[in-house]
């Protein structure tokens, strides 16, 4: 038996992404999210999650895409980015996949528009194409520093 991995899929727009399941805490419903002044353009704002506020990432503003409509099927997904919690809006979480390790290839230099620096590689499973997500990169160190001492206080 070959080595595997096991991601969390999720949709945004027609693409399929997946994260490794290790760094997802937990996957919620879409709540109301207070928004933040003077916040990162790709921040949508904060949510209280059992009393604690977790700045949330739109991932659709953050790798240039449009905003999409919020629907049923919205969810945020709780992951820990160097050790802060933050919850990542995605259009649709698919399912948990045990990916084998042979599978995934190095990301191709261009993917439908998102930068590949975010991009740990491409996992094929069946006919179906999933693009690994490296957390640690989709927040830039700059970034982190803003979640961290935008003035979360005042929208509590």
């Amino acid at each position: 038996m070959s080595e595997s991995t096991q991601v969390v899929s999720f949709k945004l727009g027609p693409e399929e992404y997946g994260v490794d399941i290790a760094q997802v805490q937990e996957i919620n419903r879409m709540v109301a999210v207070t928004k933040v002044p003077r916040a990162p353009v790709f921040m949508e704002g904060v949510i209280n999650l059992r009393g604690q506020l977790i700045p949330i990432i739109d991932l659709r503003t953050r790798f240039g895409m449009p905003r999409a409509e919020h629907t049923k099927n919205t969810r945020i997904v709780v992951t820990e980015i160097g050790t802060k919690r933050v919850g990542m809006v995605v259009d649709s979480v698919s399912e948990v996949l045990r990916l084998p390790l042979d599978a995934i290839e190095p990301a191709p230099d261009m993917i439908t528009g998102v930068d590949t620096e975010y991009i740990r590689g491409v996992g094929k499973i069946d006919d179906r194409l999933i693009i690994l997500l490296d957390l640690a990169k989709i927040v830039t160190g700059s970034e982190k520093r803003e979640l961290e001492t935008t003035d979360i206080e005042t929208a509590a």
